[in-house]
């Protein structure tokens, strides 16, 4: 039966697909990474993508189906029960009489069932030996689960570290290339169905005419994987686009040119998205600049989509140089407005109140905007955690923030209760992740990398998955289910946070990084404006070191709800983690551990230190379960992560030294380079954002 044919059967509600199981030997291993976490569903032949010149979601799904459900039991895929819990992406799989049901209401729904039938079975974890009827149901707590892109029309990318822009924009729309269909289908795997494609700090050019054009065929080659198109957009493209010489919100041929243009956007892209906004922060135009708010802004843009069903992510990172403490000022520009926006407009929140960093608190925006809808924003591509270059699971820093309780009207209001849109709040929900992916072979520039993209999809659908859950998903389906194998790396990854955290700024300690692409310690590099500098942050001097936000400094602890409040404010009872990050504490201050302040800073050095080195040892017991060329690119990268470890220990602790006077104790690991000698050093940092590796400083492992 052909695709076609297989389609047609499936537009009668009902579809069996029954095929011979496969053997359970373990399949040729992934040479380049480019396959994700497909690579053992398909043996020796590559996947074969759908080759009808307009692929509906149900030859899709058929199409799955045929190449990779493995098992003896027919597939019965059922349509139009019109069920209110699966609403449009959710989805029931059974088994009942030697038969396994894929129930939906839509073909998107039933896709994402089919998706995780694959997983499930992939994983070993199908039911076995069924005699009764065994149901799961899955339903996606966010109605939009969003890549955000910061890839720009010259085809680099902000923040990307795995080469250039997936996106071509100069040969777009004449050549598509077969990379944008296999993202779609890594992307609809995993749950995500939302994608905006461009920059934050967004070219003006992307709204014309040309480059509606090329988002139109990617639009058009996505839409059967269920995924929306979004775009950045400047505010100020009246201005530069039109004759207008202005783009002030409430100036009425201002909002007759965005009604124009989203009537032109829609006309192209029915199903477009909507728009994400980056307004007033950074240097980027917004409603700010002609005496208007963020409201009026937002809600300008809100109502050119509205009647299309589109939606506007108006991001609330936004600081002043003159501000004395960058960590309030989200709160202090928003919440004069709450309930004054839209109701298809919803404020997207960094996951901290400063930006990406290590560890931050949550952001106490998510606590106090309680008659507007917000959303989470996370960062999938580590620009603060070692780039391509470390191994850094990150899920465990998006659930630290999502199942953070923010008291808004006492307990069990947590950050993930508030942006689902459980009631009583709101119906509309997103959750959106900065992409990390490029135009490298491996997508991600580090294999392990890509387990962060895997990750954010399946937290973004369910966040009450465990992190050990989801890594080991990704694990199994991108390598082995051996189970050494997966004992062994699975705690690599699930540690390798906090063994980041420890090695770069722990304690409480943020944005201390060097100012040359955010890699590597710079802990006494100046600005030319103050936050943008280390020393403004840590505030190391012959009294201690520490930002303190209690009652007796900025007071940013006053922008959380008790007991948070007293909690951080009294550094006895302020988290360990957190502590350098509401409190200025002398450097002999006496830590919950017994050891001084600065002696805890060394310990925690030395775990980040130790910790990398492990892995190292760890990875070379587990060669024989993987290919040469990803065995041979993890264990280079895992040898530079260690060496780095050592340097953001020597850099930060030799500078700090000069203010302290301390020693670092023998038992540590010690310097191997001066302080004189790490201040003279650059680092040179190439057209993709990535450290030359050549000009970083060396280290001995012994």
């Amino acid at each position: 039966m052909n695709l076609k044919a297989i389609a047609k059967c499936l537009m009668t509600g009902l579809f069996s697909c029954t095929l011979l199981s496969c053997s359970n030997v373990e399949q040729p291993a992934d040479s380049n990474g480019h396959s994700l976490w497909f690579h053992s569903l398909n043996g020796d032949e590559p996947f074969r993508f759908v080759t009808e010149e307009n692929p509906s979601t149900l030859s899709i799904l058929a199409n799955e189906l045929s190449q990779n459900w493995k098992q003896k039991e027919p597939v019965i895929v059922k349509f139009n029960d019109h069920q209110k819990l699966l609403a449009n992406d959710g989805y029931t799989l059974y088994w009942l009489h030697d038969t396994v049901w894929v129930q939906a209401n839509t073909p998107i729904g039933a896709l994402y069932g089919v998706y995780d039938l694959i997983r499930r079975q992939e994983t070993g974890n199908l039911p076995k030996h069924v005699k009764d009827m065994v149901q799961f149901t899955e339903v996606p707590a966010y109605d939009y689960r969003v890549l955000n892109h910061w890839d720009n029309p010259n085809l680099t990318v902000e923040r990307g570290y795995a080469g250039r822009s997936l996106w071509k924009w100069d040969e777009l729309p004449g050549n598509i290339r077969p990379e944008y269909e296999e993202y779609a289908r890594a992307n609809a795997s995993i749950g995500i169905n939302a994608t905006v494609l461009n920059n934050v700090n967004a070219d003006p050019c992307m709204l014309t005419r040309e480059y509606l054009l090329k988002v139109k065929a990617l639009a058009d080659l996505f839409r059967p994987y269920g995924i929306h198109v979004f775009l950045s957009v400047n505010f100020a493209a009246p201005k530069h686009l039109s004759d207008l010489g202005t783009s002030d919100p409430l100036n009425k041929n201002v909002r007759d040119w965005w009604n124009a243009k989203a009537k032109e956007i829609y006309s192209l892209i029915p199903d477009f998205g909507g728009f994400l906004v980056k307004a007033n922060s950074e240097g980027q135009s917004g409603p700010q600049d002609y005496g208007r708010t963020h409201a009026d802004g937002a809600n300008m843009l809100a109502r050119a989509v509205a009647p299309y069903g589109g939606i506007v992510m108006w991001r609330a990172f936004v600081y002043a140089a003159s501000s004395p403490d960058r960590a309030k000022q989200a709160v202090e520009e928003f919440m004069p407005l709450d309930g004054r926006f839209d109701d298809n407009v919803i404020i997207q929140i960094k996951n901290g109140p400063i930006d990406f960093q290590p560890r931050e608190p949550f952001s106490p925006l998510f606590g106090q905007m309680q008659k507007t809808r917000v959303m989470a924003e996370m960062q999938i591509t580590q620009e603060y955690l070692g780039h391509s270059n470390h191994l850094v699971f990150n899920l465990p820093t998006w659930k630290e923030c999502l199942d953070a309780d923010t008291y808004m009207h006492g307990p069990d209001y947590s950050v993930y209760y508030i942006t689902s849109g459980k009631k009583p709040f709101h119906e509309l929900s997103a959750i959106a992740g900065v992409a990390n992916i490029g135009d490298s072979v491996n997508w991600c520039g580090h294999h392990f990398a890509q387990a962060n993209w895997y990750a954010f999809g399946r937290m973004a659908w369910n966040p009450q998955l465990s992190a050990e859950q989801i890594a080991e998903e990704w694990i199994k389906q991108t390598f082995t289910s051996n189970k050494k194998f997966v004992r062994n790396v699975k705690e690599i990854m699930l540690t390798s946070r906090e063994t980041n955290v420890n090695y770069e700024m722990p304690l409480g300690l943020h944005h201390t990084f060097s100012g040359a692409g955010h890699y590597g310690p710079g802990p006494w590099e100046g600005s030319s404006r103050p936050d943008w500098s280390p020393k403004y942050y840590h505030k190391a001097a012959a009294d201690g070191v520490g930002f303190d936000r209690s009652d007796k400094g900025s007071n940013a602890v006053e922008q959380y709800n008790e007991p948070l409040r007293s909690l951080y404010n009294d550094p006895e009872s302020c988290p360990d983690e957190l502590i350098l990050w509401f409190h200025h504490l002398p450097w002999d201050y006496k830590m919950k551990s017994g050891r001084t302040l600065w002696d805890e800073l060394c310990y925690k050095f030395q775990c980040g230190i130790d910790k990398t080195r492990s892995y190292i040892r760890t990875w070379e017991k587990m060669r024989p379960y993987v290919d040469e060329k990803r065995y041979n690119d993890v264990y280079v990268k895992l040898v530079r992560q260690a060496k780095d470890a050592i340097w953001w220990r020597d850099a930060t602790m030799l500078y700090f030294q000069t203010f302290s006077g301390m020693e670092i104790p023998s038992k540590y690991t010690q310097p191997q380079h001066t302080l004189d000698e790490l201040q003279k050093f650059r680092l040179r940092i190439s057209n993709y954002e990535t450290p030359a590796l050549d000009k970083l400083p060396d280290y001995t492992l012994e």
